[in-house]
């Protein structure tokens, strides 16, 4: 096995004191950057998805091109509902679209609890791939979307701000909604497995609907499920949690087993760390929509940033992902300025 030569991320995931917090961004191999574009213009989402030697070149293109401490496979979250049985469209300019999607217990029996090896073997192939192209340069981040957060597309049909349709189905047909978010999480727990088998040095569980149910609910209908693939793989790898807009719930996801948790910019750094119990990594959080400001304003941001969370069980990350139209200097300086940083 190839040593990993820069393995800040792991350090801190192990909770060990670092020189400088360790740094990437989510949805670090995207639009922002020429290079992915231009693969962009010339392939179709899955086409990139699913094409072993695209996904492992996109995934190399931050670590090379920004100079991050992690690379994270080039996928999607949707694969899953994918391999479940539904289909799945990504369209430009609209976003992802499930013509058939789950709205009672019959349709139920559209989807089923794959053969992940069979279903999503492009995404194992990727992280082989990928691993070995790396050669030990940095960890590779593996991921899924937490069970909560792939309900709600498999409900709604497409992307929401709120997922009422998802949230009401939870509501009325609350059986069901258990049997899908149990057949997700025996889906996902498979997959995530997989993916270390495959390479992954780490995982990270996405919940971005997760801030959209009250606390009592975001329990019931989400964490329960997180948790439940926290336990299954995190003896394999180390696992970050990420619920976007769940601020509310920072200490009973400190308790899920997971190694680190990512907050988003609605929260301060002294609140979460307060509201997590002072002892889990925290990772994030600054607002991604801040890298469209001078380079001078984003060094700022960011030194006061890691000042506030301390330079020891943190991550330094984006609060949510980056956006295309960011400048790729402005992306560059928000990693240097991690990397620059001194106590």
């Amino acid at each position: 096995m190839t040593r990993i030569k820069n393995d800040l991320l792991l350090k801190v995931l192990r909770g060990e004191a670092v020189e400088r917090p360790p740094v990437w961004m989510m949805r670090q191999a995207g639009r922002y950057l020429p290079d992915y574009r231009k693969l962009h213009d010339k392939y179709s989402f899955f086409e990139r998805c699913q094409t072993p030697a695209l996904a492992t070149a996109i995934t190399l293109q931050p670590v090379e091109q920004i100079g991050v401490d992690a690379a994270i496979i080039f996928s999607d979250i949707l694969v899953v509902p994918k391999a479940m049985g539904l289909e799945v469209q990504l369209i430009e300019n609209i976003g992802p679209v499930l013509p058939a999607p789950v709205k009672s217990e019959k349709d139920m029996a559209r989807i089923c609890v794959p053969d992940v090896k069979d279903r999503l073997h492009y995404v194992f192939d990727a992280i082989a791939l990928t691993k070995k192209e790396l050669n030990g340069c940095v960890p590779l981040i593996g991921f899924a979307g937490a069970p909560w957060t792939i309900l709600c597309y498999m409900v709604q049909g497409k992307g929401s701000k709120t997922f009422d349709e998802a949230r009401a189905f939870c509501f009325q047909q609350p059986a069901t909604a258990h049997r899908l978010l149990q057949m997700i999480t025996d889906t996902t727990i498979a997959y995530l497995k997989e993916q270390i088998a495959s390479g992954a040095d780490c995982i990270q569980l996405f919940d971005s609907w997760g801030g959209l149910l009250s606390p009592e609910d975001f329990n019931i209908f989400s964490l329960s499920y997180s948790q439940k693939i926290i336990q299954a793989v995190k003896s394999l790898a180390p696992v970050i949690l990420f619920a976007k807009g769940a601020w509310f719930a920072l200490k009973e996801m400190s308790e899920t087993g997971a190694d680190a948790l990512g907050v988003d910019w609605c929260i301060r750094p002294k609140a979460a760390r307060e509201l997590s119990g002072n002892t889990i990594t925290l990772q994030g959080n600054l607002d991604p929509a801040k890298l469209l400001g001078p380079v001078a304003e984003i060094k700022k941001s960011v030194q006061k940033m890691i000042t506030a969370f301390g330079k020891d069980k943190y991550i330094a990350n984006l609060g949510h992902g980056i956006l295309p139209n960011v400048p790729v200097e402005n992306a560059r300086a928000f990693v240097d300025t991690v990397k620059e940083f001194s106590h």
